[in-house]
């Protein structure tokens, strides 16, 4: 039997030895950076549910400071309109991890229902506020300011209307914003506060007839 031929040389069991071991220190290597990322892993879990109750309390106040406004712009076009001293309050909570506003209308100290305050000319007002700021604040860049209003007068009084549509025309000019009103209300409320105005009547040839009021 010829050993020589049988067993490798010095050289190549030394090549191989050397790949091993730098296989080996490249397996290590990979190990240590695996066990600090899991320690650091472990670390931020431990830290997680601390870190996400401050940022909830950190949300709430900067959301409160909002909310501070909205109550304030929102109590001032209710008792504009309505000429009558209602407040509106915004109540913030933390619901499934969400942060949730609930709004209430105080009526001499008592809560009112928002949907049938006034018979719903509450609930007009609000939406279309709400619908305002949020506009506002929206990237002007990536939105168009344009707004429209499809009845959101409906549960006005008509002698509450005109006041409506002045405070919307103010509001509008000064966030230069172009809103589309529909309603079914008279014309005539309309004539001091709307740009143009165009009447939309029932027609049997066209379907629909347009008029140019304003």
């Amino acid at each position: 039997m010829n050993f020589s031929e049988e067993l490798p040389s010095l050289e190549s069991l030394e090549r191989r030895a050397g790949q091993l071991t730098a296989k080996a220190s490249a397996r290590a290597d990979d190990w240590i950076k695996l066990r600090a990322g899991i320690q650091k892993i472990d670390e931020f879990l431990q830290i997680a549910p601390e870190a996400e109750k401050r940022m909830e309390e950190l949300t709430t106040a900067l959301f409160g400071e909002l909310l501070s406004e909205l109550e304030t712009n929102l109590t001032h076009a209710i008792r504009e309109i309505l000429g009558q001293e209602r407040e509106v309050k915004a109540i913030a909570s933390i619901r499934d991890k969400k942060l949730q506003v609930d709004f209430q209308i105080l009526n001499q100290g008592g809560e009112e229902d928002i949907m049938v305050g006034q018979g719903g000319s509450v609930c007009n007002i609000l939406s279309v506020g709400l619908r305002l700021i949020a506009l506002s604040r929206l990237n002007p860049e990536l939105h168009r300011p344009f707004l429209v209003l499809d009845e959101q007068d409906c549960w006005l009084r008509p002698n509450l209307v005109p006041r409506f549509m002045e405070l919307i025309s103010i509001i509008a000019k000064r966030l230069d914003f172009q809103v589309l009103v529909i309603s079914h209300h008279p014309l005539e409320l309309f004539a001091n506060s709307a740009e143009s105005i165009l009447a939309l009547e029932p027609d049997r040839e066209s379907g629909v007839k347009i008029e140019r009021v304003k």
